[in-house]
């Protein structure tokens, strides 16, 4: 089973979206997720805030906010639900949700790249950790070119500018 957002400190969640700028808006549990693109528990998002509930998986909530993070700034101002955006910058938010993972006590990119290939992310190498590994070479240097990484892959805490 995938971990959600009840299986994690939420503090520490608040207090990632928070050094982006973000905002994180807890929905009521059976409440449909606005901005929800898949529905279900799945993490939606309107403008610069995700939205979730208590069974949101952790990696969808990753996934959602480095879109936000990583799309322009005229995307992100009419944002709502689809976050569109290229092959590439898809493949830049997947890796970065995986370096984000560590900053959530409790997670850690371990864990969310297992979850990930639990709930089916799919990668030309198979998994998501052979795929960070060894074939993400255009994701990392996607962030870098966009100042969202460092050379060692620190995040910058930052939005796409």
């Amino acid at each position: 089973m995938v971990l959600t957002l009840a299986d994690v400190p939420l503090a520490s969640v608040e207090a990632l979206l928070g050094r982006f700028g973000l905002a994180l808006h807890m929905q009521p549990d059976g409440e449909a997720i606005t901005g929800s693109f898949w529905g279900d528990s799945e993490a939606g998002l309107v403008g610069e805030t995700v939205y979730a509930r208590n069974d949101t998986p952790v990696h969808s909530l990753l996934h959602e906010t480095c879109h936000i993070v990583c799309m322009s700034a005229d995307r992100r101002a009419g944002l709502d639900t689809d976050a569109g955006g290229d092959d590439l910058e898809e493949a830049a938010v997947c890796y970065l949700q995986v370096l984000l993972a560590d900053d959530i006590e409790s997670c850690g990119r371990d864990r969310l790249m297992a979850d990930m290939d639990e709930w089916g992310y799919s990668f030309r190498l198979g998994d998501t950790r052979s795929w960070f590994d060894n074939d993400a070479e255009d994701a990392r240097k996607w962030l870098f070119g966009n100042d969202l990484i460092t050379r060692d892959d620190t995040p910058r805490y930052r939005l796409r500018r």
